[in-house]
C-alpha cells in the first residue's frame, strides 16, 4: 500500500479512526484525525502548539474550551447531505472538551499556532459556499476555514464532487515556498463516498515523475499530498466528499497548475 494513503482502524479508547501527524506523514504542518463518538461519549485534548479546527461532519456536539462554550452544535447526520458544517477553531495553548448529543463523527485538523485568535464557532452561516468548474469538472466547495478569515495557519475546505468528474482539477500544485508565484503548503484529503461501498481514484504526481502514484481510494481513507499535483477522479455511480487540511510557513493558497493541461480553462 502506498505510504500516501491512510486507512481507517478500528475506534480506540476515545473513539478515533484515523491519526495523522506530522511525525507519520513525514512533514512539518498538518495535522488530521477522526473520531467517532456515540451518543454520551465524549474526548478532551490539550491543544499544545496546535492551533485546531474541529469539523463535525455529522452529528450534534457541546463542545468546550477554556474560555467558551458552544451548546449543541451540528445539524447534518450525513455529509451527502451537502449543508455546510458546523466547526469550532480553537487556538494554541488551549483544550477542547466535546461530548456527543446524538452519533458523532468529527475531523480534527491542526497545525502550528500562534496565539493571535481567540476559540469561535464557525456556523453554516460563516462557510462560503461556491460552485466550482464546469461540465465533468464541476464540483461543490464549502470554504470552512479561507485564508479570508483569522487563523494562524489552517486552510480547511470541504469538496463535493459528482459521480463520473473529476475535481483538484485541471490539476495544479502548492509545493514551492516562492510567493508570490506559488505558496509551499502541505494537504490532506479526508474522503467519503456515497455509497460507502463505492472508490474514487486519486494520482499524486510531480514533474519529474520522482512522485508518481496512483491510488483507489475508499470510504473515509485520507491521502497525503507532500508535493506535486493531485486530482481526484470518481468513478460512475458514486459521489466524492473530501475534507481539505492545508498548512504551510506562510497561510495563503497560490497555485499553478500543470503547464500541458492547461488548455483545459480555455472556454469553448
Amino acid at each position: 500500500m502506498s505510504k500516501l494513503l491512510v486507512k481507517p482502524q478500528a475506534p480506540n479508547q476515545q473513539g478515533k479512526i484515523l491519526d495523522v501527524t506530522p511525525e507519520s506523514a513525514g512533514w512539518k504542518y498538518v495535522g488530521f484525525e477522526v473520531y467517532t463518538l456515540k451518543s454520551g461519549e465524549s474526548i478532551e485534548n490539550q491543544t499544545e502548539d496546535k492551533e485546531i479546527c474541529l469539523v463535525l461532519l455529522t452529528g450534534k456536539a457541546t463542545v468546550k474550551t477554556r474560555n467558551e462554550v458552544f451548546e449543541k452544535v451540528g445539524k447534518r447526520l450525513n455529509v451527502f447531505e451537502k449543508i455546510p458544517p458546523y466547526s469550532i477553531y480553537i487556538p494554541n495553548n488551549d483544550f477542547y472538551h466535546l461530548e456527543a448529543l446524538t452519533e458523532v463523527k468529527v475531523a480534527v485538523c491542526s497545525a502550528p499556532g500562534k496565539g493571535n485568535y481567540s476559540a469561535r464557532l464557525i456556523g453554516p452561516e460563516d462557510v462560503g459556499m461556491e460552485d466550482r468548474g464546469s461540465g465533468k469538472m464541476s464540483r461543490k466547495v464549502h470554504n470552512i476555514l479561507p485564508e479570508t478569515e483569522e487563523a494562524d495557519s489552517l486552510l480547511v475546505v470541504e469538496v463535493f464532487t459528482p459521480d463520473g468528474n473529476t475535481s483538484s482539477y485541471p490539476p495544479h500544485k502548492h509545493d514551492q515556498d516562492n510567493l508570490p508565484e506559488e505558496s509551499y503548503l502541505e494537504e490532506t484529503y479526508y474522503h467519503e463516498l456515497n455509497p460507502s461501498q463505492g472508490f474514487a481514484f486519486q494520482r499524486i504526481y510531480n514533474d519529474d515523475r520522482s512522485l508518481d502514484e496512483t491510488m483507489a481510494v475508499e470510504h473515509q481513507n485520507v491521502v497525503l499530498v507532500p508535493e506535486g499535483y493531485h486530482p481526484v477522479s470518481c468513478v460512475p455511480g458514486y459521489e466524492s466528499y473530501y475534507l481539505n487540511v492545508m498548512a504551510g510557513p506562510i497561510r495563503t493558497w497560490k497555485f499553478n497548475n500543470e503547464i500541458a493541461h492547461e488548455w483545459l480553462f480555455v472556454t469553448k
